[in-house]
């Protein structure tokens, strides 16, 4: 029964292109590695075994056989499969938000907690500099020389 388990693993189709060059080859996997499987959303497409990975592979290699630049390929590729696809979006309007957001996040975030210290320490200053008037200190000692009843 274990032998059984692994045959599955054994019959994975394994992708072999023939090259004509190192640099195409080069090419091939540095494509490959910085863009995104679709369907696995998680793992680019050299690491993937899904169907559609496997036929952006195939493009890649028929474009790169082609002739095509790496920038005509991933432009390709976008084009087809929306920004999604690279790893790492380009920084256009539409991708603004994404590179900026966190940073505007962190900054609004320590702006934020600089001004509530300020404030608390603003209002502990001022708490501390307030004197009690003759009456109100003649309250107070009468209020702490009174015992309590438990005593």
């Amino acid at each position: 029964m274990a032998m059984l388990a692994f045959v599955p693993a054994g019959l994975a189709a394994i992708d072999t292109y023939e090259f004509d060059t190192e640099e195409q080859r080069a090419r091939f996997y540095q494509l490959s590695g910085e863009l995104r499987c679709p369907k696995c959303q998680n793992q680019n497409i050299a690491d993937s075994n899904s169907p559609i990975a496997n036929d952006l592979r195939r493009e890649i290699f028929r474009m790169l056989d082609e002739g095509q630049s790496n920038d005509q390929i991933v432009e390709f590729m976008v084009m087809r499969y929306g920004d999604f696809v690279r790893y790492k979006p380009a920084l256009t309007a539409q991708t603004a938000v994404l590179w900026f957001a966190p940073a505007v996040f962190l900054l609004a975030g320590f702006i934020g907690l600089v001004v509530m210290l300020r404030r608390r320490q603003r209002a502990l200053r001022s708490t501390g500099d307030q004197h009690l008037n003759a009456d109100e200190q003649q309250r107070l000692k009468s209020l702490l020389e009174k015992k309590s009843p438990h005593d």
